[in-house]
């Protein structure tokens, strides 16, 4: 079965970190988003993924698809990449890759983090969409029910009819039925909301002609898609798997750690104090510092600093720093340049 991820945005409230870093790939407790979403279909899904399509934006470079490609291997599928000229909707971002939508197929808009302790069966449906309910879901294309079988799609509805949010993930047992769906609209220049080309017109009339969509459900749905957002989403993760990342606090000198946190390899610590809620990637060295609800990117340098609510990028140094950051990669505060 294939994964077809688009993924051209550049995600322009996380900025500066997506200045160099596509949003899916920025790590949540030191492993990317997207690779958190491969994960969560190999442990939920009643089949195999064997190969997964990126959809990338134009200026996406090589680094960035040697990274998925690998990524890809680790889950014992193959990398394949598209590319998305320019954001005309969702229905349009899935079109570009046209040319693979055929057989199985899920489609993936990795944008959030989701997770569910149910295995999802796709048998006996032509679809299966994943939904979440939620409190206002005037803000989302939801779906209507009657039991597990699902009757109507609406984008961003005036009305409450249902509080079932699609979160961008949906299977096909034949992806040449949402290809002929979405080529139909982009023919007709039939555009939803927002003056775009949208999914959910071409999901309803594949309902329309009568094939057999399910609904699967999830526990959780964690927005990655602004700084405090991707904070946010960080802690719970911190929370839920802090045993998935043990550390020995003697390893490090004069320093207290308060659970939950994330250490990745390599990171020194001296006369600190780490968490709750911060995640520190590999390659890290802080002196005399004090991190809590944050994230630092693999390899900076802090020292003599107090950092809180702060989001630090790769290969930064800080020095004398009290107070909340957001700096990009390379940056530099408080040394000599």
């Amino acid at each position: 079965m294939k994964l077809i991820i688009p993924m051209a945005g550049r995600g322009t409230r996380v900025r500066p970190h997506s200045h160099t870093t596509p949003k899916p790939l920025l790590p949540v407790a030191g492993k990317m988003i997207v690779e958190r979403i491969v994960e969560t279909f190999a442990r939920t899904l009643d089949r195999a993924i064997d190969e997964i399509v990126f959809i990338l934006g134009p200026d996406f470079g090589q680094e960035i698809k040697d990274t998925l490609s690998a990524m890809s291997k680790r889950h014992n599928a193959k990398s394949r990449f598209r590319v998305q000229e320019e954001a005309l909707g969702t229905a349009h971002a899935v079109y570009c890759a046209e040319e693979d939508l055929e057989g199985e197929c899920i489609v993936v808009f990795a944008d959030t983090i989701f997770d569910t302790d149910s295995e999802v069966s796709v048998e006996e449906a032509d679809s299966v969409i994943w939904l979440k309910e939620v409190e206002d879901p005037s803000r989302f294309g939801v779906a209507v029910h009657e039991g597990d079988k699902i009757t109507d799609f609406v984008e961003k509805p005036d009305k409450p009819i249902s509080n079932l949010a699609i979160i961008g993930v949906y299977y096909f047992k034949e992806a040449a039925d949402i290809k002929k769906e979405i080529e139909y609209l982009l023919d007709n220049k039939i555009r939803g909301k927002g003056n775009e080309y949208q999914l959910t017109d071409a999901l309803d009339r594949m309902l329309k002609d009568n094939k057999v969509f399910k609904k699967a459900t999830v526990d959780e749905w964690l927005d990655c898609g602004t700084l405090p957002a991707w904070r946010a989403t960080s802690s719970v993760i911190l929370e839920k798997e802090q045993d998935q990342h043990p550390y020995d606090e003697n390893d490090y000198k004069n320093t207290t750690i308060h659970d939950p946190v994330y250490l990745g390899e390599g990171v020194e610590l001296e006369n600190c104090t780490i968490g709750p809620n911060a995640s520190i990637a590999a390659g890290c060295r802080l002196k005399n510092t004090t991190v809590t609800n944050s994230i630092v990117r693999s390899n900076t340098t802090i020292e003599d600093s107090h950092i809180e609510n702060s989001t630090i990028g790769q290969h930064v140094e800080l020095k004398n720093v009290n107070q909340e950051v957001h700096l990009g990669d390379h940056s530099k505060i408080g040394v000599e340049v």
